[in-house]
């Protein structure tokens, strides 16, 4: 009888891994395998013929095409009936940077005889790096608990012919493991498909303002997410590349946040506050102090603003204004700092301006890094129109400015050129202003996207996926000596959510508590780079962006809009930045795992290539 296949097609169809039960003739390939992976011992080609015809429904075998590409062998430990041990995982050197290993486990624990695990084991030595990697890669994406502990001391049981090896345990897991792979009757493991049929859009076209956008590009009408993905109300699931535009860094509910709020709200917790001291509120600004502000050596105050970004942006621009006595604000070319008044006028493009009505006033726009070209320094430019007392731009309160441009398309600026820009701020008595609305709270690395530059700004604004969970949550932090407000003088109804300190309290203290999260999405974002380079330079094309906030400039608002059209199709929820729309914009969750990353660029890099196939407007035959 042949071995049941798990198939995991590629999105268009095509196969790139079979996971399947091995069976003893599979025994002579594993060993090779194993043997092109040290440190495993190459030297157990009886255990693992034992491995592959007693124990095939605790082991698994990754093919492709036709070849072995993947091992993981494991048992349940009669001592720990509940626990599954990794005894030994292998993956070919071609197959290696595909999150491979992690695919094995899971389909490991997608059977049903893994349905009762609560903890995955295993043991690894201190030099086996990928090992450890792998481990706690597992362990974030599942919100698991990762111990470690001696199991074999090198002086005791190996007489130091061995090294030590340790025991890390992941568990008790929350739920069984879900993500890349669903299971059906069959045993067929599969990237769920997207629904063709789009919903009833009545009720919108007959209610909902015209203003609507994501809607258009996107008809679906979705019910239910969790971590990565989207399910609309027709069966279909999506990968989501979008994540709220940097709002679920974390992607969607996390079960740490989730609960957080769950048990609050159960607790018949302050919900809204006003600005009144609460015990969430305390929370949250201890949590700020001890986890982001002392490590880093800042030193500002938390103003609570109304619940989105524009808000932020509004008091820090009214506060500059305020301490300097000063009305111009200088901001950058292709900067989006919201739409409220004071905010729009510091936002570059046309069409989001044009809907003020009214002038936008008091407001400079000059050059961002690279607008002119790597051969003209914007920042020297500025500094000569402020010492030019002939050049009709007044001294400003403030220069307002993102260290990445999220919807201006993905534009970069150099330390040295924001190093520039904070010296030109001091000498000329303006505040600094970092907009980390969209690249803070991780999303190009480091918790502040001006970490490690060489500058501290006066005040930065936040917002987006500070909440952790997508509840309404923005903040303004400025240096405690501009904190200047008079009680009452700038103030919102919903300055206090408190629902969204509970749940921003849990994110800084599972995710920011040490350096591994930021390590995770510095090895993570290394992985995008790579990939979308290759994509890039396949078809002459260029990226743009920093962290895991990057993309690829198509050249045209056209060819980029139907390159996200065509993912869609495909399963994955993606979105353009630029001034013309022509950059495709990947802002996938933070703590999506590597396979998950890996399928929804192949889906990406399909749809370029597709949608560069032929001359762009001429339909394909």
């Amino acid at each position: 009888m042949p071995p049941r296949t798990f198939a995991r097609p590629h999105p268009d169809g095509e196969t790139d891994f079979q996971f399947r039960r091995p069976t003893a003739a599979d025994g002579p390939a594993i060993t090779r395998l194993i043997a092109a992976c040290p440190p495993l011992d190459g030297n157990s080609a009886y255990c693992n013929l034992l491995q592959c015809s007693h124990f095939a429904g605790h082991c698994v075998v990754a093919e492709r095409d036709g070849a072995i590409a993947g091992w993981v062998s494991g048992y349940r430990p009669p001592s720990e009936p509940a626990s599954l041990f990794v005894w030994q995982v292998a993956v070919s050197a071609t197959a290696r940077g595909k999150g491979l290993a992690g695919r094995m486990i899971e389909a490991l624990l997608a059977r049903p005889e893994a349905a009762d695990v609560t903890h995955l084991i295993t043991t690894v030595t201190n030099d086996n790096r990928p090992s450890w990697a792998l481990f706690e890669g597992l362990a974030r994406r599942w919100s698991a608990p990762l111990t470690r502990s001696v199991l074999f001391d090198r002086e005791i049981h190996f007489a130091d012919a061995h090294a030590t090896e340790w025991q890390a345990r992941i568990g008790p897991l929350p739920r069984r493991p879900q993500g890349a792979f669903e299971e059906n009757a069959d045993m067929t493991i599969t990237l769920p498909r997207p629904t063709a049929s789009e919903p009833d859009t009545a009720i919108y076209e007959r209610r909902e303002s015209a203003v609507r956008s994501y809607a258009r590009s996107m008809p679906r009408q979705f019910n239910r997410a969790e971590h990565v993905w989207m399910h609309d109300s027709q069966g279909g699931r999506y990968l989501d590349f979008l994540s709220g535009c940097s709002t679920l860094n974390y992607g969607h509910n996390h079960p740490v946040l989730k609960q957080a709020l769950l048990d609050y709200v159960a607790a018949d917790g302050i919900a809204h506050g006003l600005d009144l001291h609460t015990d969430a509120k305390a929370a949250f600004l201890t949590a700020l102090e001890d986890l982001i502000l002392a490590p880093r050596g800042l030193d500002y105050r938390a103003m609570f603003t109304g619940p989105t970004g524009t808000n932020a942006v509004e008091a820090a621009i009214k506060l500059a204004r305020k301490v300097t006595g000063r009305e111009l604000v200088i901001a950058f070319t292709n900067g989006f700092h919201g739409m409220t008044l004071g905010a729009l006028a510091c936002t570059g493009n046309a069409t989001k301006r044009g809907g003020a009505g009214v002038p936008l006033s008091h407001v400079a726009h000059e050059p961002y890094d690279g607008y002119h070209g790597e051969d003209v320094d914007s920042a020297d430019l500025l500094e000569r129109r402020l010492t030019d007392p002939s050049s009709g731009l007044d001294a400003p309160a403030a220069i307002l400015v993102e260290t990445v441009q999220g919807e201006g398309g993905l534009n970069a600026a150099s330390p040295a050129w924001l190093r520039k820009i904070a010296d030109i701020a001091r000498r000329h008595g303006a505040l600094m202003i970092v907009d980390d609305i969209q690249a803070g709270c991780g999303r190009v690395g480091s918790f502040f996207s001006f970490e490690g530059m060489g500058f501290t700004p006066d005040i930065v604004t936040l917002a987006k996926s500070l909440s952790g969970m997508g509840l309404p949550f923005a903040l303004t932090l400025l240096r405690p000596e501009l904190d200047q407000w008079s009680p009452g003088e700038h103030n919102g109804t919903f300055r206090g959510n408190n629902h969204a300190f509970v749940t921003a309290t849990a994110a800084l203290r599972h995710f920011w508590s040490d350096g591994r999260f930021q390590e995770d999405i510095a090895r993570r974002s290394l992985l995008l780079e790579r990939r979308l380079g290759a994509m890039a330079a396949e078809h002459g094309l260029s990226t743009r962006g920093r962290g895991m906030m990057r993309g690829i400039d198509m050249g045209s608002g056209d060819i980029a809009g139907a390159v996200t059209s065509g993912c869609f199709d495909h399963g994955l929820i993606i979105e353009t930045s630029g001034a013309h729309d022509e950059v495709v914009k990947v802002l996938a969750p933070l703590v999506i795992d590597d396979a998950l990353l890996s399928v929804g660029l192949d889906i990406l890099e399909d749809r370029i290539r597709e949608t560069l196939a032929v001359p762009f407007g001429v339909a394909a035959e």
